[in-house]
């Protein structure tokens, strides 16, 4: 059972919150700074409740953030919920901006308290595996060569690079762009008996199909105008270690035909050149294309696929690893503080659940941006949604996706009215439901629910 800490000088809120929350949490309760941080040191609670208005300074707020100040010192990553009346809003902002994780307005509303709580809670469960992961993956090594998660199908796909890595057989890796596709193909060569040999990497898509077959194969001198010397192509050049063939559904099927040769018979020849030049290199392709609609649309040899295609490796986009989501943006969050010595420490709770809900389209090389962005524009140690610039790319798409006013049912333009006054108003408040919710005229869980209705992800 998780340990909730809650910090208040008022004997009445304390007994309430025992008498209500007792079945789902182990309850400790302290009246004053010092015997919180005894409870605190004492239990290590995930999670704390906290009224800044603490004795000798019951009126005011100095023993509050001190309290809090020194349970940030002690474990950063607590999720302490700050309970505040309507005319503190600028103490709670601070105490958000010192590290607490959110705040709640009195009088007290037990079950919407419990939302808050539990989220605080699964949230801090998620970080303290995280936490654990991060700390085996980095005694582990290099062994991933960079990749992270730990959800089932990532855990799924470590097994799968294991595996393959001490074979020669070519392998097709499949996945949205931005899932790391070449990242997992530098790991299966990573984790190779070919390791100490070059892993050379070349996007199919990304050069003129009139100078791929030259740089694919390479040329002889006077193969084509401006061909003043023998050149080698990345074939040669991965000559005993690996051959990375990004977006190999884009080649064209000429080139395609002296693919299949290659991985046939482990010889090429030149542009311009008749000599058979032997190989040994492993091939490793990988696309974002529908392989098979290809193949049915006589864009790709269906023969060349089997061939390259004895493991296909599928990569799963983001927005389909549950917890990895704040596992990668914690990991980024901490690896730009440090490289561009920004004091940026944590997400705010707001920041939180839009990283949670938004669909990533991009997968982990827009989350990666994002992150990046954000602990460059971040004006304080808290990220908070504004830094993460979500709003004007949400609005965007919208605007780009609605119909036209006069086509839409009368149940249609009223979904659309709830998103956009349930986007403002988030906008608004930073992401904040409580606040977001008054202003809509709603409870708290009944934002949920239209949050969760109209595609704002919650958990």
């Amino acid at each position: 059972m998780h340990v909730l800490l809650i910090v208040d000088d008022k004997e009445e809120i304390q007994k309430q919150l025992k008498w209500g929350l007792s079945k789902e949490y182990k309850v400790f309760a302290a009246d004053s700074v010092a015997r919180a941080l005894e409870l605190f040191r004492e239990h290590e609670p995930k999670v704390m409740t906290l009224d800044l208005g603490l004795p000798p300074d019951e009126d005011g707020s100095t023993e509050g953030f001190r309290c809090l100040e020194e349970v940030m010192r002690l474990a950063p990553w607590t999720k302490v919920i700050v309970l505040t009346g309507h005319e503190e809003r600028e103490n709670a902002l601070k105490a958000i901006r010192m590290g607490a994780y959110d705040y709640y307005t009195k009088p007290v509303n037990l079950d919407e308290l419990r939302i808050i709580l539990n989220r605080a809670f699964h949230l801090a469960v998620i970080e303290e595996e995280n936490r654990q992961l991060h700390s085996a993956l980095s005694a582990e090594g290099k062994e991933m060569q960079g990749i992270f998660g730990h959800s089932p199908s990532m855990l799924e796909i470590f097994k799968t690079i294991r595996k393959v890595s001490s074979s020669d057989v070519p392998v097709l890796i499949l996945g949205e762009s931005g899932t790391g596709k070449e990242m997992v193909a530098a790991a299966i060569h990573g984790n190779s008996p070919r390791r100490s040999a070059p892993f050379i990497p070349i996007n199919c898509s990304a050069i003129p199909e009139t100078l791929l077959e030259s740089e694919l194969f390479g040329h002889e001198k006077g193969a084509f105008t401006g061909a003043y010397g023998r050149v080698q192509g990345k074939f040669e050049s991965a000559q005993g270690g690996t051959l990375f063939l990004d977006e190999i559904g884009e080649m064209p099927l000429s080139l395609q035909v002296k693919v299949l040769r290659f991985i046939q018979e482990k010889v090429i020849q030149r542009v311009g050149g008749r000599e058979n030049i032997e190989v040994d290199a492993r091939i490793i392709s990988a696309t974002n294309t529908n392989i098979k609609e290809a193949i049915k649309d006589g864009k790709f040899r269906e023969d060349l696929f089997y061939r390259i295609g004895v493991i296909i490796i599928e990569l799963p986009p983001l927005r389909e690893r549950g917890n990895d989501i704040i596992f990668l943006a914690n990991l980024f969050l901490r690896r730009f503080g440090e490289m561009h010595n920004k004091r940026a420490r944590r997400f705010s709770a707001a920041a939180l659940r839009q990283l949670e809900a938004h669909s990533w389209p991009g997968n982990v090389r827009e989350l990666e941006n994002r992150v990046k962005r954000a602990v460059i524009m971040a004006e304080t140690s808290i990220i908070e949604p504004a830094d993460l610039d979500f709003a004007g790319q949400d609005r965007s798409a919208a605007n780009n996706s609605e119909k036209p006013p006069s086509t839409l049912t009368l149940r249609e333009a009223r979904d659309r009215l709830d998103k956009e006054m349930i986007l403002a108003a988030l906008e608004q408040h930073q992401g904040n439901i409580l606040k977001a919710s008054e202003l809509l005229g709603v409870s708290r869980p009944t934002l949920y629910d239209l949050m969760k209705k109209h595609g704002f992800q919650h958990s």
